[in-house]
């Protein structure tokens, strides 16, 4: 496998065309390619995604970059958190070859116009409280699939519906890459690893694991043979007990992520649910 000198660090590129000189001279060494995409706030899901993407490919580039077409304008863009120098550093430490950190105008050039329209796994969940969210993601997403010719992309389960959605984008557009799943990094009380985790206030904190355990609840009360109406109910009451306010908690196919429409599809339980200011979103497979 090709490695990073760890002691200097990864290269840094900061547009498309440096992205794909670096990405030349892999390809050159006849070396496979695997890219992590991020909006950076780095933290140990992210790194766990890194070291799957170093077990696929002999490179591996992780992109930051905080994509303005997924907020909408009552989102936290504006404070979303931007740690660069903290990211590049732990990249540094896990031996990540190629930093992809492109502007807003490299990604959206003026006079940029080009949607996706999505139909299937982005349908229902997220888009009902964020209509704007899968389309911002599904134009950043491919153009960064694009401009690296990544073999691989690897993506974690906690966005459980974006890993669908990008999934069949890449199956449906023909893209020359492998969308690889990684799984949900967890505290040791159950709270999914994630950047917005940072904005919860220490009272929060503490509540927070009450959406893992009510998944975990309502998973083994299904596989018992409670009917997932049932389970996803009884969460959901749970959850909102807790103080939190309940988005969705949803059953669907784990693979379509279409409504169920019988007990002998794979299921994957998903919610959203705010806390205070912020929101949170978790899933676990039944």
């Amino acid at each position: 496998m090709g490695q990073v000198d760890v002691l200097q660090g990864p290269q840094v590129a900061g547009s498309v065309s440096e992205l794909r000189a670096a990405v030349r001279q892999f390809r050159g060494a006849g070396e496979t390619l695997a890219l992590v995409p991020t909006m950076g706030a780095l933290h140990e899901g992210h790194i766990a995604l890194v070291r799957q993407a170093q077990a696929l490919a002999q490179r591996v580039a992780v992109s930051i970059f905080v994509n303005p077409t997924q907020f909408a304008p009552n989102e936290d863009f504006s404070r979303y958190p931007r740690t660069f120098d903290t990211d590049v550093e732990k990249l540094r430490q896990a031996g990540v070859d190629l930093v992809y950190a492109p502007g807003p105008a490299d990604m959206y050039p003026p006079g940029f116009c080009t949607q996706i329209s999505l139909s299937g796994p982005a349908l229902g969940l997220e888009t009902d409280f964020r209509s704007h969210f899968f389309s911002g993601v599904a134009i950043v997403v491919a153009k960064l699939l694009t401009q690296s010719g990544a073999d691989f992309a690897v993506f974690g389960e906690k966005d459980y519906q974006q890993l669908r959605v990008v999934t069949q984008m890449a199956r449906d557009l023909d893209l020359a890459v492998q969308i690889v799943p990684g799984p949900t990094v967890r505290e040791a009380d159950g709270l999914a690893l994630s950047s917005r985790n940072r904005y919860l206030s220490p009272e929060d904190r503490a509540v927070a694991p009450v959406i893992y355990k009510a998944l975990t609840v309502a998973a083994a009360a299904i596989r018992a043979g409670t009917p997932p109406t049932t389970a996803v109910l009884a969460a959901s009451t749970t959850i909102a007990e807790a103080g939190l306010r309940v988005d969705y908690v949803a059953a669907r196919n784990a693979d379509t992520l279409a409504d169920l429409t019988s007990h002998q599809e794979p299921i994957r339980l998903l919610v959203a649910a705010w806390l205070g200011s912020t929101r949170l979103i978790d899933n676990i497979g039944v």
